[in-house]
């Protein structure tokens, strides 16, 4: 969810800054530093590698969960032509 309000609200900034990057990678970069950070701040060791090997798999699963908040956002079920 955090990756998600952050993305929401900086995509603008980014696309301005670094108008190339895809949403999808700055939503990877997003959650790679929110996941590293919470790591850090529950007391892993900065040097242990595992703390940023994990945290670059989960990204991409993270930031895959808040593309989908987004398109849910975008598209609310129910409301279009989406019926099962």
């Amino acid at each position: 969810m955090l990756t998600f309000f952050i993305v929401q609200y900086t995509k603008g900034l980014m696309d301005r800054v670094a108008s190339r990057l895809p949403t999808d990678l700055y939503a990877v970069a997003v959650a790679f530093i929110v996941l590293v950070m919470a790591q850090l701040a529950v007391g892993a060791h900065a040097a242990d590698w595992r703390v940023y090997g994990l945290a670059f798999a989960n990204a991409f699963l993270i930031a895959a969960a808040a593309g989908q908040m987004q398109n849910k956002v975008i598209r609310p079920p129910g409301l279009g032509g989406d019926t099962p």
